[in-house]
């Protein structure tokens, strides 16, 4: 092959990649990227075990609503703290929990002593782990990437981590399920916590003195909710995506019943599904990635949100396998371009000292909205039948962006905030005059 084209190929791949070319975010996505499959296996046996058991509806949400409300109590004090400790610790300790989580499933199931309660118990012991680790994770990003400007380049490799173990955990797990049952599904994803521990151990990192008082818990966490929802841009993400949490984002809760009930398929027809989700969502993160500047993310947050809630609305009309799988893969790239461009905005204008409570308050408007997002979703399923939630999901962000715009007024007033280096460097970025418009750089 001619040099001069094999040139032009590795470019844009490199750049796409180029947040690999710190060591330490090599380890954690590879590492992470394992268990990641692991933990998409466990959510579709999960899933479909509850449906299995019980064959309601509503109970898929309740089992959801369980594994999400504790993070609704927990991410605020994951924030202060999360500024306050080791955040590798911190990921390191909560890793080694789910694994516990996943292991004591298996064996309930295998041993064939498995009840609903208990499901809703290891949920919950699940959930108060992840509100610990989603918050340190996400503010420990920044300490794994060694060049600054490769920050928007690593939360989007993030999205695509995260969406390749969404595209090939739900395919195998459908397998899986229909071939050795659920219980194996619950033990290769304990198995899988031994790729992300193994990463974070072989981490290196200078010590970087902080020069900083720790503040008192209380004083702390009062500063992050001052700083939070005083900077309009951050206030405003946060409660956007708070809105859709609670009302468009949690319609997955509810697919084994779309599966079975309307498409009367079994679980290879849900593992197609959840995988055609985590395929779009891929594709829009890669979008994201291949991107150099974080210029524009406000067009394409709202542009995001109208097709993530368009396909919806057309996925709860549908009756065929095919058509269904296409357009949860349109409403993949939606979901991803929305989120991850919410994510890279937020963790670039924050400060360094508050980006762990800010990261919390984040995770507390998408996980802490969701229980309540799964409860619904379960009792419009059972009320009204398997679409309603799709329907009333797809409906929901058709008016999201414009909320998203009334949050967030015009940006000279951020601008001429003193909120260190961070916001400086996106000042002369973004000279923004509404998140709805193109920024020219």
């Amino acid at each position: 092959m001619d040099a001069s084209l094999l040139a032009r190929i590795a470019t844009p791949v490199k750049s796409t990649l180029r947040a690999f070319r710190s060591r330490n975010y090599r380890l954690f996505f590879t590492g992470y990227f394992i268990s990641l499959i692991g933990m998409w296996l466990q959510q579709v046996a999960m899933g479909w075990l509850v449906y299995r058991l019980t064959g309601s509806a509503v109970l898929l949400g309740v089992v959801s609503f369980a594994g999400q409300i504790p993070v609704l109590i927990i991410a605020p004090i994951a924030g202060v703290l999360s500024d306050r400790w080791n955040k590798r610790h911190m990921v390191m300790v909560t890793q080694a929990l789910a694994m516990l989580q996943a292991f004591a499933l298996a064996a309930l199931v295998l041993s064939g002593q498995i009840q609903t309660w208990h499901l809703v118990c290891l949920s919950v012991f699940l959930g108060f782990a992840n509100g610990f680790e989603m918050t340190a994770r996400q503010s420990f990003v920044i300490e794994m990437v060694e060049r600054r400007e490769d920050l928007g380049n690593a939360i989007a490799l993030n999205s695509v981590m995260f969406n390749g173990a969404r595209f090939i955990g739900p395919s195998l797990g459908g397998l899986l399920i229909a071939s050795v049952g659920e219980g194996m599904c619950f033990f290769i994803n304990g198995l899988s916590f031994v790729a992300s521990l193994g990463a974070l151990l072989w981490m290196r990192f200078t010590p970087k003195p902080s020069g900083r008082t720790a503040q008192p818990l209380l004083e702390g966490f009062v500063d992050g909710v001052r700083y939070t929802f005083g900077f309009p841009p951050i206030r405003a993400i946060v409660l956007f995506l708070a809105v859709l949490s609670l009302m468009a984002h949690q319609c997955a809760v509810v697919m084994p019943v779309f599966a079975k009930d309307v498409l009367h398929q079994g679980p290879r027809a849900l593992g197609i599904l959840m995988a055609a989700i985590g395929a779009g969502a891929l594709a829009g993160a890669l979008f994201l990635a291949s991107r150099k500047s974080v210029a524009g993310l406000g067009r394409f947050i709202a542009g995001g949100t109208l097709l993530f809630g368009a396909t919806l609305i057309a996925f709860a009309f549908s009756r065929t396998l095919a058509l269904c799988a296409v357009l949860l893969f349109l409403n993949g790239v939606g979901l991803m371009v929305q989120l991850a461009s919410c994510n890279t905005i937020v963790q670039s204008i924050v400060d360094d000292d508050k980006r762990g409570r800010v990261m919390s308050f984040y995770s507390l408007s998408l996980m802490g909205m969701a229980p309540f997002g799964s409860l619904l979703a379960g009792w419009l399923a059972d009320r009204l039948g398997p679409h309603a939630p799709f329907l009333w999901g797809g409906c929901s962000p058709s008016s999201a962006p414009s909320f998203f715009g009334g949050c967030s007024p015009n940006l000279p007033t951020w601008s001429r905030r003193s909120t260190g280096p961070a916001v400086w460097s996106m000042r002369k970025a973004l000279p923004w005059r509404r998140w709805n418009e193109d920024a020219a750089v």
